[in-house]
Parts: structure tokens; C-alpha cells; sequence
């Protein structure tokens, strides 16, 4: 009997990952069997952990925390998104062992903040002032999506000036093409339309340290973390007057994107997202 394909997800932490949960639910709607597991990366181990994988048979991985700029690195060949982000969350390699590098968390960030605002995913954002906070890998692999789909103005904040900088210098002539004002700020204004939260201060459920009033009189905000209960940045900015929402509708179409990068399958991503609120949410009536 042969063994179903091998799949994984790479990065450090790991363990909480809800995606070999996702792409069983996936695998079942598709009618293609496949095992999905997670997979711990040690410091500075990802190459190595990339080719054990690879060496037990491993057909395709994503790639999380804060593996996503060695992904990239590790990969011969990218696609537009991954070489503008500089950063992948998904590899695949064909019959000749050449490695090939994606990132979905774009499009699925966008195809989340389609269905919460009801607009069509390639128009989202058409006309709306965003802040972005972050520069690092998450911030890098949505940055690009968000000018696509027709921000007029995008903000980017992050403790470190530096870093923010170069994410808007990378992205300047992509941004040009699309008509979008793009540029970083240390102290950026309140007010937006929408606010992205995209630094890893919220992981391990601390509260991230944002700029002073940042999320005053913001219409919506989104983070790109989630949780069996609200995030912190979503406490902060339902607090704070704005509509909130976490980012598992993103996890999970960045996950479709990723599956139909490997299988050739275009999956619906509602009931899946239905099962895993579900099941966050009986998690959170146990703690």
C-alpha cells in the first residue's frame, strides 16, 4: 500500500501551528490523501531541517516563524510575490530536486479582508489609507498585496526605523505602478481606515508595544496573529473604538493558496474556517 504524500510545516514555535489541521480538512473536501505534520526548526537550523525533511520523502512545506527570509534564500527559483517580499512560506520541488519558492500569506490576507469588508478580493482595498505595523517577515509577505489590491495610502511602522525604511524602498516602484503612496514613519498618524498588525510582539500572547495612540479613531483593524480568545492588538483596538478581527480566515486562505500550489486544487475555504472557530472557540469554553 502506498504511503501518502509527505507534507509539513517548518518554523520555531511550532507546536501551536493549526495547520496540519487545516490541510487534512483540505485533503478530505479534496479526496487526496496526504500527511501533514509540524516540524520544530532549531536556531539557525533551517537548511538542516529543510533537507531531513526532503530526505524522508517530503513533497512540499510551509514555512513560519522566523524561518520565512531563509526560505526564500533556500529556494533557486521564486515567484514575483516571494522575490518582492524577499521572504516564502511555501516550497515545493520538481522531478529534478530544484526548489521553488512561494508565499501565499498576501493573497490570504487579502482574500480575508475581502470577505470581512465584502468587497471582491482584487479590488479590497480600493481607496483605503492602511497602517501597517511591522517590517519583518510577515510584514514583508503582505506588503506587496496590499498595494495590489489598490491602497491609496499605505503607512509602515516598526520599533526599528531602519528596517521600515527598506520595506518601502523594496516595494517604492511596485508601489508607483500601482498608484499607491508608500512610506514609513516613526510616528505615524491615527485615524486609518485600517490598521494591519504584523509584529511579532504578540506572540506567546503578550501585549504589543504600538505607538501612542495609534488606534484611535481607526475604522478597522486586523490581526495577522490568532487565538482560542481575542488577541491582545484585537482587545486594544476594540477598545479603542475600531471593528477588530484575528487572522485565522488568513491562515486559512493562505493555506488554500498553498494547496493549490502543490495538488493543482482550488479548495472552499468557508467550512474550514467554520470548523476551526469551532473548534477555537470549545477550546476557550474549556480553559
Amino acid at each position: 500500500m502506498t504511503s501518502p504524500d509527505l507534507y509539513a510545516v517548518l518554523g520555531n514555535p511550532v507546536q501551536h501551528s493549526r495547520s496540519p489541521r487545516i490541510h487534512q480538512l483540505f485533503a478530505e473536501q479534496a479526496g487526496k490523501p496526504l500527511r501533514y505534520e509540524s516540524r520544530l526548526v532549531a536556531p539557525d537550523g533551517f537548511d538542516a531541517a529543510l533537507a531531513a525533511f526532503r530526505a524522508e520523502g517530503g513533497r512540499g512545506c510551509n514555512v513560519t516563524v522566523p524561518c520565512k527570509f531563509d526560505a526564500a534564500r533556500a529556494a533557486s527559483r521564486l515567484s514575483e510575490r516571494a522575490r518582492l517580499a524577499e521572504a516564502a512560506n511555501t516550497l515545493g520541488w520538481d522531478a529534478q530536486g530544484e526548489v521553488w519558492g512561494d508565499n501565499t500569506d498576501g493573497i490570504g490576507l487579502v482574500r480575508d479582508l475581502a470577505r470581512l469588508l465584502q468587497r471582491e478580493p482584487a479590488q479590497a482595498l480600493h481607496g483605503l489609507d492602511i497602517l501597517l505595523l511591522g517590517a519583518g517577515g510577515a510584514a514583508s509577505g503582505v506588503l506587496g498585496a496590499l498595494i495590489a489590491a489598490g491602497a491609496a495610502d499605505i503607512e509602515v511602522w516598526n520599533r526599528g526605523a531602519a528596517r521600515a525604511a527598506q520595506l518601502v524602498a523594496r516595494h517604492a516602484r511596485f508601489a508607483a505602478g500601482h498608484a499607491t503612496r508608500l512610506h514609513a514613519s516613526q510616528t505615524p498618524r491615527s485615524g486609518h481606515a485600517l490598521v494591519i498588525h504584523a509584529t511579532a510582539g504578540g506572540l506567546g500572547g503578550a501585549t504589543p508595544t504600538l505607538p501612542p495612540g495609534v488606534l484611535q479613531g481607526a475604522q478597522f483593524a486586523y490581526d495577522m496573529m490568532y487565538g482560542a480568545t481575542p488577541t491582545a492588538f484585537v482587545r486594544l483596538a476594540r477598545d479603542a473604538g475600531a471593528r477588530a478581527h484575528d487572522g485565522l480566515g488568513m491562515l486559512v486562505e493562505q493555506a488554500a493558496e498553498s494547496f493549490a500550489l502543490w495538488h493543482g486544487v482550488r479548495v472552499d475555504t468557508a467550512p474550514v474556517l467554520r470548523s476551526l472557530r469551532a473548534e477555537l472557540d470549545a477550546e476557550a469554553a474549556r480553559a
